[in-house]
């Protein structure tokens, strides 16, 4: 991270996979990253373990994206000890695949609830600080499937593609506040959910990207701590794609 990034940032599902190389791809010292796990407390230990030896503050928080009291409570607990929040990712995210004519409501709400309601909680719940200081920075992790869709994955596709719309919605109102707002889209990355996946689903990937390999963590955190940055503080609205050329 680049001594422009301010100090507080908050990273949503911090515990594993993307979200853990988000939080310590922004730690450095004088920052403190405060993250929020659904049951993995085990590895939200050894993500503020990773956080603090690149000598960041970090604080992990039990929190159901979905569940708004929950957030509001996550929140202000955030503000109490810190005072601000100067960056936001919105990470947190599950999936239940099935075919639309087999998918039980359930698994659509509870998608739609973690993705993209959670999304909007925690957005809200950030603002008020950001426009109180004029400053923030809010990326969204929508998905290459939101732009071109996927089948077997109609509430998850439904839910980062309305990611992309609330991203470019909520980048207008901010604008005149000093406040962006943009998303980043990954692609096929190496995380838990692709381990598991067997080898002709894994060569079927493969065939799909240009560049011939799936991404790392890194990869999309990367992007994140770009749009973060001063940097990028004349990008708002966009959509950056991490997907090594899948999708153009």
């Amino acid at each position: 991270m680049t001594d422009d990034i301010k100090r507080t940032v908050v990273v949503t599902g911090g515990s594993r996979g993307i979200g853990r190389a988000i939080c310590i791809t922004m730690a450095r010292p004088g920052t403190h990253i405060f993250f929020n796990y659904a049951s993995a407390a085990l590895k939200a230990n050894e993500t503020i373990d990773a956080i603090r030896a690149a000598g960041a503050k970090a604080t992990a928080t039990a929190t159901d994206v979905s569940n708004k009291e929950e957030v509001t409570a996550f929140f202000k607990n955030i503000i109490e000890s810190s005072g601000r929040i100067d960056v936001l990712v919105n990470n947190a995210g599950v999936t239940r695949d099935g075919l639309l004519a087999r998918m039980k409501e359930s698994d659509w709400d509870q998608v739609l609830n973690t993705n993209l309601k959670g999304t909007f909680f925690c957005m809200k719940a950030a603002v008020k600080s950001m426009m109180k200081q004029r400053y923030g920075r809010i990326i969204n992790i929508s998905s290459v499937v939101g732009a071109y869709g996927n089948p077997g994955q109609a509430n998850y596709v439904a839910a980062k593609a309305g990611i992309i719309g609330l991203t470019k919605a909520v980048a207008k109102e901010l604008a005149s506040r000093n406040i962006t707002v943009n998303a980043v889209a990954p692609g096929f990355i190496e995380t838990d959910m692709t381990a598991v996946v067997g080898d002709k689903a894994r060569a079927a990937m493969l065939e799909q990207i240009p560049m011939g390999r799936l991404g790392s963590s890194e990869d999309v955190a990367g992007a994140v701590l770009f749009l973060a940055s001063e940097h990028a503080n004349y990008i708002t609205g966009q959509v950056i794609h991490v997907n090594g050329g899948m999708y153009m």
